[in-house]
């Protein structure tokens, strides 16, 4: 039968888990995450990362740590010595399912980093498969070009050889872990194809959830449930540092309404290990801005990370190829990510992709420096505003929908607003309103 070539196709064709509907995720960095770095030590967070109210736990890489070019002590855990082992590092594999089952038996899912781009340079794989990595000019082994990633080196995908045995790697631990879908390291420098057949064949032994290291609406089609949303990130980084206004946020938000599917769900964040590591914390990338940085995350359209330690305060850049325990504390930004994250499950309206309500802009007199808009859907609303600026706005709201009776989510407070009406938000200010 021939396909009406007029016929719209899916924009996304894969299923996503129903659990991811209304889910958020939490990157734990082992090695870092306790004092002992073993998986049965953080075993002992996942009652309070209940608490925290985060569903997706992400896994940086578990694999065994190459030693030939390793930087640093202990190695980047990127460059990867055995894709079927468990670093001794962080336990055994039998540590790492009772890990996965403690999480599941809480209502977790865990999800594994995965890195198929490249491995260390004493993967047994190259003395086995030459033929499976890329070539520089002169017929050697290369790291990836133009950075510092001299502790790897990359595979060659036109490899049928390769593929076969990397689609079957990452099926062991569906099977043998019981893990529920993996983070997938720069996703874009690997052929889609072969992505889109890895989540085939994954998803044929149980609903698996998948996040690309990458921004790319054909990675949502039939590969990827999640990709970065980097342009998130670098947009508010320079708001918050007074090299942009609130227009250039609009631009990423154009682009992710038009551009990348209904259903495509994307991943904002104020930190990450990258980030940490390389650029600063949360509080050097984002200064006074943080605060409305991390409930923007929560509200607007796509999914929240929280980097481990963040609801602890954590003030430090671990170092990423060195033991750097976080100092775990009691802090106001544990109880900012809890309220958040209780409103995200309260409101059918802040769900992920088409299970919540698109951006529906309000427009304001202060366009430059307050963004507002509603989300809605099935009845449930939400109202948000942000002043992304140093100084104190009051704006004229313009012709959106935003009329009616609302509550303010923090404070309990009724608040009535209307077209026409005069808005005031302090400097670096937020307000968020529930209503029905």
């Amino acid at each position: 039968m021939t396909t009406n070539p007029y016929t719209p196709r899916p924009a996304v064709e894969l299923t996503h888990p129903e659990w991811s509907r209304d889910a958020t995720i939490y990157q734990i960095n082992q090695r870092n995450f306790t004092p002992e770095g073993t998986f049965r030590a953080a075993e002992a967070h996942l009652p309070r990362l209940r608490d925290l109210g985060v569903d997706i736990l992400w896994l940086m890489p578990v694999h065994p740590i190459g030693e030939l070019n390793r930087k640093g002590g202990l190695g980047s855990p990127y460059a990867v010595k055995d894709y079927l082992g468990v670093n001794p590092e962080f336990g055994t594999l039998d540590d790492l399912r009772h890990f996965v089952a403690a999480a599941h038996n809480l209502g977790f899912h865990v999800i594994l980093d995965w890195v198929a781009n490249h491995t260390a340079w004493d993967n047994p794989l190259v003395e086995e498969h030459p033929e499976w990595y890329a070539r520089d000019w002169d017929g050697s082994f290369r790291p990836t070009p133009w950075w510092d990633w001299d502790d790897i080196i990359d595979l060659d995908y036109d490899n049928e050889d390769l593929r076969r045995y990397m689609t079957e790697a990452m099926k062991y631990w569906v099977r043998e872990a019981d893990v529920d879908g993996y983070r997938c390291d720069v996703a874009g420098f690997v052929p889609l194809d072969f992505w889109e057949n890895v989540r085939r064949e994954l998803d044929e032994i149980k609903p698996v959830f998948m996040l690309a290291e990458w921004e790319s609406r054909d990675l949502h089609v039939r590969a990827f449930d999640m990709s970065y949303a980097w342009s998130w990130n670098d947009t508010l980084h320079k708001i918050a540092h007074g090299k942009a206004d609130v227009d250039v946020l609009k631009v990423y938000y154009a682009w992710n309404d038009r551009f990348y599917q209904r259903d495509a769900y994307r991943m904002l964040f104020v930190s990450n290990h990258d980030k940490n590591a390389w650029e600063g914390t949360e509080y050097e990338q984002f200064g006074d801005a943080l605060v409305p940085a991390i409930v923007l995350s929560v509200v607007s359209e796509g999914m929240p990370l929280i980097y481990n330690g963040q609801e602890a305060g954590s003030d430090r850049r671990l170092d990423f190829f060195e033991k750097d325990e976080i100092e775990w504390r009691e802090d106001e930004q544990g109880e900012l990510y809890r309220r958040l994250l209780a409103l995200r499950k309260a409101h059918p309206a802040l769900r992920n992709g088409a299970a919540g309500g698109r951006m529906l802009r309000v427009p304001n007199s202060a366009e430059a420096s307050v963004l507002s808009f509603v989300r809605a859907i099935e009845g449930d609303r939400v109202f948000a505003a942000f002043n992304l600026s140093p100084q104190e706005q009051t704006v004229t709201l313009g012709n959106g929908p935003q009329a009616g009776t609302w509550t303010d989510a923090f404070s309990g407070e009724t608040v009535e607003l209307a077209q026409g009406q005069t808005y005031t938000l302090p400097a670096w200010g937020h307000q968020v309103l529930v209503g029905s």
